[in-house]
């Protein structure tokens, strides 16, 4: 069976999904060590999930990996403000839009992987995704919901800057792997017009 727009079949694009939030998952263990680990191969699942299975899974992938991520190493800023984690996932749902309108016609359309569009392409998406997280998480949410007295307030600067500029660095990042990995990926698994 085959899901409208797409030249591969549910059941593949179903296992593709299930494999990359497996791979989110596990990096998701390493969030302790650095969020430039776990953040660039959560993006480059997003992105792969987009190109490689369609934009309806990469948002179900972006929706599902903040839940996982507040089960298996929740941070104390999103067990301080919960409602972090709807913004989170917007914010990944804006990098596989993104990837969706701009980066994989770009990739797709028979240029060459890393040209000068594909590059504009993911340095955008990565900003949006940026800009977002840093509009609605750095600048609205925490400021307004970590209360005065909250010791976390001390740490706002971090915070602020983890759900912002971090965010573009972690996204482009996971553009760089997926420059890497797109090839053989392509030949394995390859792509989906919707």
């Amino acid at each position: 069976m085959k899901t409208k727009k797409s030249n591969v079949p549910l059941t593949k694009q179903i296992a593709i999904t299930a494999i990359l939030l497996a791979i989110c998952i596990v990096s998701q263990f390493l969030k302790n060590l650095s969020v430039y680990i776990t953040g660039p191969v959560v993006n480059l699942c997003l992105i792969l999930a987009v190109m490689t299975a369609g934009i309806t899974w990469g948002i179900i992938l972006s929706v599902i990996t903040p839940v996982t991520a507040f089960i298996i190493a929740s941070s104390p800023v999103m067990q301080a403000v919960p409602g972090i984690i709807p913004l989170i996932m917007c914010g990944n749902i804006v990098l596989a839009l993104m990837v969706w309108l701009l980066f994989k016609p770009a990739v797709l359309g028979g240029e060459r992987l890393l040209n000068l569009k594909s590059v504009i392409a993911a340095v955008i998406s990565a900003l949006a995704k940026g800009v977002f997280m840093g509009l609605t998480i750095a600048l609205w949410l925490l400021p307004t919901f970590i209360p005065a007295e909250s010791p976390l307030r001390g740490k706002m600067g971090v915070f602020q800057t983890t759900f912002s500029v971090t965010q573009f660095v972690t996204a482009l990042i996971g553009f760089v792997y997926f420059f890497i990995v797109w090839i053989p990926v392509k030949k394995t698994v390859g792509g989906v017009d919707g």
